[in-house]
Formats: structure tokens, C-alpha cells, sequence
């Protein structure tokens, strides 16, 4: 941990820019992957990460785990898992003539999942059991996770031979779901250059107290009633859109997002007024956030699909439509 003044450490943004600035050493760009695994970190939420390989998205949370006091795990996830392979399991040790119990990758701070959508079910719900819970049996056993407990899952869009998809109720359980895309030029020839020269050393500069005091700052973030009546009406217009003169919608969208869009368009929006260096919540906040919230809490129909409607183009048309407190 580096030797910082107590008179820096008393700002409660010092830690923001100190955590852009350490991750920019080895992650470029991709500044919406860091905001959404920092509003995760800061919201105690788990995040789905959508994009094709090669984008940082190992990278990124490696680096975020090594500049907190912290252990990290990256589990590959395969055809061949098995839930004990994640969670643990009990062993015979023979030379007591009894069982003991090893515990998984999962006890870790930092969860890479990698390629979710790679192993079946049961391994999928083996994981999202303990992300909800926050604890893990094994036989007449109960462990409590590591504090604090975040878990990044990735999937890759591209292939759907031996995937197994994420079903709604499963992906509901993530608080975003960002979509991550290809670098710019000018990104790429900065990695290309990066990459001959080797990656540097990050520095350790937050521990676990640290980081409860930047959540605990986050959820005093103050939240407007016209905000939360903002957030409602973006929520309330997926499962009704007529009500709020979107009658086109009507037909497009099967199922409306859960009371859990709600509750985390409301949580990563104080972590992104935070991250902006706010003790407010402003609209734009809310739409910045919107769709990583939502996107796989909507269910469209097969007209949607057959028109080419996507999720996203849902959101942005209730977002233009509902009025801007």
C-alpha cells in the first residue's frame, strides 16, 4: 500500500482518479468496462460482460483485483465442469480414515468467470447460488464468502455451438450487462506498442476498509423523489409501454424488466454520480446506465425478432420518450 498523506486520504474522490490512473497503465481504453466493474465494485453487484475475445476483459478485472488487497480466481468454465469443481468439494483422507472438505476457486474476493455460457446448467446455477446467497454447503456444511464478493462473468457472442445460454431468470441475477466493443485505432496501435514493450507493475492501493468507506460514501449519494419517479416510469414502461404513449411497443416486448432493474438502475446510478465526483444523482446518470441495467431483463417477442428489433433499440426508444426531470 502506497504512503499516502492523511490529508489526501480525507478526500473521498482521491481514490477515483488514483484507480483510473493505475488501471490506464495496462487496460486502454475500454473506459465503459472500467466504469461498470467500478460501479459493481462500489454497489456490491455482480456484472455480465458481453464481447468478443481479445477485449480486456481478463485484463481488466486481473488488474482491478491486483491493486486491492484482495484474492483473485479465474475459473475457465467448460462442457466438462462440475459444480464441485467451483464450490468444492468432500475428500477421503485416507490416512486419518476420514473426510475433509477443500474448498473451490469460488472462496476468492475477485471471481473471473470466463465463457459462462460454455458450461451447462448446473454449474451455471451452482455459481449463481453463491452470488445470491454469498455463501456455499458443502454436505452439512455452510461456508460464508469472502467480504467483499464480486463476480465478473464474460460470454462470447459469436459461437453457439456447445453453449449453453444463460435463461432470463439466471442472467437477472447480474446487476449489469455491458457490451463491450472493438478498441479505435489510435487504442489499438497504444496496445500494439504496449504489448512490445511489455506490461508494467501495478501498485497495491486499496484495501478491503478502504473500499467499504467508498461504498458506504455511495449509498449516501442522495437520490432524488423526481429521480426515483424517473427511474420508475423508464422500469414501469417496459411492462406497460401503452400507459406511457409507446402503444408501438406493446407487441415487441414479452416480458418487462423485474423489480431487480429497478433496484439497480438506482444503485449503479449513486455509483456513477460518485465516479463523476457528485454527491447527487442527475438524469443522465439513469440513461447512462439504463440499458447495461435492463438489456437482459427484457424479453422480446417474435415479432421483435423477426423485425430485427434488438433490446437496446427498446431501451433508447423509452428513453427518448419519457420526460427528462
Amino acid at each position: 500500500m502506497q504512503n499516502i498523506p492523511a490529508k489526501i486520504v480525507d478526500d473521498k474522490y482521491y481514490y477515483i482518479d488514483l484507480i483510473y490512473s493505475e488501471l490506464a497503465k495496462v487496460v486502454v481504453g475500454q473506459k465503459k468496462l472500467i466504469d461498470s466493474l467500478l460501479i459493481g465494485l462500489l454497489t456490491e453487484g455482480h456484472i455480465l460482460i458481453e464481447g468478443v475475445p481479445g477485449l480486456a476483459k481478463t485484463l481488466a478485472v486481473k488488474s482491478l483485483a491486483s491493486i486491492i488487497s484482495s484474492k483473485f480466481s479465474r475459473i475457465q468454465f467448460t462442457p466438462d465442469l462440475l459444480p464441485a469443481d467451483i464450490i468444492g468439494t468432500m475428500i477421503f483422507n485416507q490416512q486419518q480414515a476420514e473426510f475433509s472438505i477443500k474448498l473451490g476457486p469460488i472462496f476468492a474476493n475477485f471471481i473471473l468467470a470466463d465463457e459462462i455460457n460454455r458450461a451447462p446448467a448446473k454449474v451455471q446455477s451452482a455459481l449463481l447460488e453463491a452470488m445470491q446467497e454469498k455463501q456455499v454447503t458443502i454436505a452439512d456444511k455452510t461456508f460464508q464468502l469472502p467480504d467483499p464478493f464480486f463476480v465478473l462473468a464474460t460470454q462470447n457472442p459469436l459461437e453457439q455451438e456447445g453453449t449453453y445460454p444463460l435463461s432470463e431468470a439466471q442472467t437477472d441475477r447480474f446487476m449489469l450487462k455491458t457490451i463491450i466493443t472493438y478498441p479505435n485505432r489510435e487504442e489499438e496501435r497504444k496496445i500494439l506498442r504496449q504489448n512490445n514493450e511489455g506490461a508494467p507493475t501495478l501498485s497495491k492501493i486499496l484495501d478491503n476498509d478502504i473500499l467499504k468507506t467508498m461504498q458506504n460514501k455511495v449509498k449516501a449519494i442522495y437520490l432524488d423523489e423526481k429521480i426515483e419517479n424517473y427511474i420508475l416510469d423508464i422500469v414501469q414502461a417496459t411492462r406497460t409501454p401503452q400507459e406511457f404513449s409507446l402503444e408501438k411497443l406493446q407487441n415487441l416486448i414479452e416480458i418487462g424488466a423485474s423489480p431487480r432493474a429497478t433496484i439497480s438502475i438506482a444503485k449503479a446510478a449513486k455509483a456513477m454520480a460518485f465516479l463523476n465526483k457528485r454527491d447527487y444523482v442527475l438524469p443522465k446518470d439513469i440513461q447512462t446506465i439504463a440499458a447495461d441495467a435492463m438489456r437482459h431483463r427484457i424479453g422480446l417477442t417474435f415479432e421483435a425478432e423477426a423485425e430485427q428489433i434488438k433490446v437496446d433499440d427498446i431501451i433508447n426508444e423509452i428513453l427518448t420518450k419519457i420526460a427528462t426531470p
